[in-house]
């Protein structure tokens, strides 16, 4: 069977602005997944009629992973825990709750999760392990 790769928010954003990670992004090994927080997160940030279409398409091609009621729960847990070991103000984990989600899904499904956001999920790793690729 092969593994689960799930790309963060950070990952597309990259690649749509620069382009820079297209080789990387195409010799990936494994089965590619969409995390339903990341394509909210892409949505959010849409500005015209032509993104619109390439995230649904790719939200079309790729099969969406969700965050369970469990990963939300945990979330509150994790970010509680972070609060108190990092003295963070209430919007920095607002800012982190998204990425928690993100990881939480990707550990649920065994899925390796790629990121270019080295500080955020490096953090978040600490709390609770997870197949983390850094780019």
């Amino acid at each position: 069977m092969s593994d689960v790769v799930i790309f963060d928010t950070s990952v597309l954003v990259d690649e749509a602005r620069t382009g820079r990670h297209r080789a990387k992004i195409e010799s990936v090994e494994g089965l590619v997944r969409m995390s339903a927080v990341v394509l909210a997160e892409l949505l959010r940030g849409v500005t015209g009629p032509a993104e619109h279409k390439f995230l649904r398409t790719l939200a079309r091609n790729h099969p969406i992973l969700t965050p369970t009621e469990e990963n939300w729960l945990e979330s509150g847990e994790i970010l509680a825990k972070i609060r108190a070991d990092q003295g963070f103000e209430p919007h920095k984990l607002r800012d982190l709750h998204f990425d928690v989600l993100i990881a939480l899904t990707a550990r649920s499904h065994g899925a390796r999760l790629i990121t270019t956001n080295r500080k955020d999920f490096e953090l978040i790793n600490r709390f609770r392990q997870i197949k983390l690729d850094v780019w």
